[in-house]
C-alpha cells in the first residue's frame, strides 16, 4: 500500500530530531498528528520503524532504510517545485568549495543538497584536503568557500569565518553498557573506562582539551583515523567514545547497535562554519551557498 508524502515528512521529522513532541513543534502539527502518521506508515510497510525510548525514540534498522528512501522522495518533490518555481531567480556560474575530511562525510551532503534545490544552474565543484591546506588555499583566492572545523584556524587575520554548528562531546557506548542504566554521567563514571579516541588533525585541540577534564588520564584503549572504526570496536565492546554529536550515527558497520548519552562536565564542542576570504569580492554564487547555508541544521539521529 502506498503511503502519503505527508507522513513521509513528519517520519523524517521525527527521526531527525528523535522525539516526537520536537518533530510537532518543528512542523507546527500535533503529537497526534506525527505519532497516527508513524503508525499508519509501520502497519502500510510492516515493519518497525522506531524504538520508544524513555529518552524520546530511536530507528531501527528497518528505520534507517526507510529513512534513506524518504529523505531521496522528498528531496526529489522538492527539486520539482524549485525548478519549476524558481527559473526567475536562479543564479548562474561557478562555485569552488573546500572540505576537510569530517565535514565531507557529515555536512556537504545536506548542505550540497539542499543547496542544489535551491540554485540548480550553479556548477558545484567540491575538493577535500587538511584544514591548514584550505586555509592556504582560500587565502590564495582559489576557493571561494571552505566548510570546516573553525575554532582552530589558523589564519584569524586573512579570514572570515561564520559558523554553522555547534556540536558537543557525547558518551558511544555499546548496547547494554553498565552506564547506559545510569539516569545521569559524570565524566567521573568513566574513570574506569578504556577510551576509543579519534586522531584527526582538525580535532586535534579537542582532542587534547577533551583529555585535559579527566582528573587523571585515562586509558587510551586505540587511536584510530577513522571515524567508522571508532564505532565498530565501540558496538564490539573494545571502549567507549567521547565524540561530537554531530559523527554520531547508531549503528556500526557490521548492524551492532551503538548508544549515545549526555555526560556531565567541561567537555570541549566542535565548531563547524563556513569560511572565506577577509576583503574578498564575494561572488552571486558564493553569496547565493551562504544564504542557503545560514539555514542549515545538521540531522541529528538517535
Amino acid at each position: 500500500m502506498s503511503f502519503t508524502l505527508k507522513q513521509a515528512r513528519y517520519f523524517v521529522g521525527a527521526a531527525e530530531y528523535g522525539a516526537i513532541s520536537r518533530a510537532a513543534v518543528e512542523l507546527s502539527v500535533s503529537q497526534s498528528s506525527v505519532t497516527e502518521a508513524i503508525k499508519d506508515l509501520e502497519i502500510r510497510l510492516g515493519v518497525k520503524l522506531f524504538e520508544r525510548r524513555k529518552r524520546g525514540i530511536e530507528l531501527t534498522h528497518d528505520g534507517h532504510v526507510f529513512l534513506r528512501h524518504a529523505k531521496a522522495i522528498l528531496t526529489e518533490v522538492s527539486n520539482a517545485e524549485i525548478n519549476l518555481s524558481n527559473r526567475e531567480n536562479a543564479v548562474f556560474g561557478e562555485l569552488n568549495l573546500g572540505v576537510t575530511s569530517l565535514t565531507a562525510g557529515y555536512v556537504l551532503s545536506d548542505l550540497l543538497s539542499r543547496f542544489r534545490r535551491a540554485q540548480p544552474y550553479i556548477d558545484t565543484r567540491a575538493i577535500e584536503d587538511t584544514g591548514e591546506y584550505l586555509e592556504h588555499l582560500l587565502v590564495g583566492g582559489e576557493l571561494d568557500i571552505g566548510i570546516m572545523v573553525v575554532t582552530n584556524l589558523r589564519n584569524h587575520h586573512a579570514l572570515h569565518s561564520e559558523i554553522l554548528v555547534v556540536s558537543p562531546y557525547r558518551l558511544w557506548l555499546p548496547l547494554g553498557h553498565r552506564l547506559s542504566r545510569k539516569e545521569s554521567i559524570a565524566i567521573e563514571d568513566l574513570a574506569e573506562e578504556r577510551l576509543i579516541l579519534l586522531d584527526v588533525d582538525e580535532m586535534e585541540a579537542e582532542s587534547m582539551r577533551l583529555l585535559d577534564v579527566f582528573a587523571q588520564r585515562p586509558t587510551i584503549a586505540f587511536r584510530t583515523r577513522s571515524v567508522e572504526a571508532v564505532r565498530s570496536l565501540v558496538a564490539s565492546g573494545a571502549g567507549v567514545a567521547l565524540l561530537p554529536d554531530l559523527i554520531y550515527r547508531p549503528w556500526s558497520l557490521d548492524g551492532e547497535r551503538i548508544e549515545s548519552r549526555d555526560v556531565s562536565g567541561q567537555l570541549p564542542v566542535v565548531q563547524v562554519g563556513l569560511v572565506w576570504r577577509r576583503g574578498a569580492n564575494i561572488t552571486a554564487t558564493a553569496r547565493s551557498f551562504i544564504s542557503v547555508a545560514q539555514t542549515f541544521h545538521a540531522p541529528r539521529l538517535r
